[in-house]
């Protein structure tokens, strides 16, 4: 991982992905810098779970260069995975397990030392201790969804990737989870997520993006942001998405 000057935690470029004969992403150019949570809005179909996809080296480009974490994906995809966290639309967990199981298999996975420690800190950080013997088949979407997330943080990645994380939490969560993610890019760690929610999407990000018609239609800083304007930017968007 090259953290050193210039060097951008995520960067893309003219990146393009097909399913068959339809394309889904066109060229499409991003940065991220270190220490940034990137809110990524689009409709649905819009290719935001294929960029993410591409990012975790999930999917394989078509055309184009990705770099995470100073690392360029066509060289070493397996060493974007040790630095990043993902969550996804699905939890990819044990559901037999426990909560405490599952992640003491995958701090296992990870090598990670004092395991025990390391569980204790992100069950406390979603909200879980009080479920930490309880079976994950038995937790509700919105419980695995944030037993995801302490999955995801586990490793400290420097670099975490989430596929609306929002989805299938209460309000209490949803609190939890706005706290959490500005606390965690506020240690220095770089978040992508995506959404199709304006209004928590704002009030989450520290940059904004709309992802149309398969490129970065719009970025920009939220503290630099005419709310209205993007609004209105962003419902066009989603009004002539395919």
């Amino acid at each position: 991982m090259n953290r050193s000057e210039g060097t951008p935690a995520i960067k893309v470029v003219g990146l393009h992905k097909d399913f068959g004969d339809y394309p889904v992403l066109r060229g499409l150019n991003l940065t991220v810098e270190w220490g940034r949570l990137l809110v990524i809005f689009g409709a649905n179909g819009s290719g935001k779970t294929t960029l993410l996809k591409l990012l975790a080296t999930q999917y394989r480009p078509d055309r184009g260069e990705i770099w995470v974490g100073g690392i360029r994906r066509s060289q070493d995809p397996v060493a974007i995975r040790r630095i990043i966290g993902v969550v996804a639309h699905q939890p990819m967990l044990y559901q037999d397990m426990t909560c405490q199981e599952n992640l003491t298999f995958f701090g296992r996975m990870h090598g990670l030392d004092d395991i025990p420690r390391r569980i204790d800190d992100v069950l406390h950080k979603v909200g879980l201790e009080v479920r930490r013997h309880q079976r994950v088949r038995t937790l509700s979407h919105g419980m695995q969804k944030r037993l995801a997330i302490g999955r995801a943080i586990l490793h400290d990645p420097p670099i975490l990737l989430m596929d609306e994380p929002e989805s299938g939490l209460d309000q209490e969560a949803l609190a939890s989870m706005g706290d959490l993610l500005r606390m965690e890019a506020g240690s220095n760690r770089t978040a992508v997520m995506t959404t199709h929610n304006v209004d928590r999407g704002l009030a989450w990000g520290q940059e904004v993006a709309v992802l149309s018609d398969g490129v970065i239609a719009y970025k920009a800083d939220r503290d630099s942001l005419d709310e209205g304007r993007f609004r209105g930017t962003y419902l066009k968007q989603i009004e002539v998405a395919p």
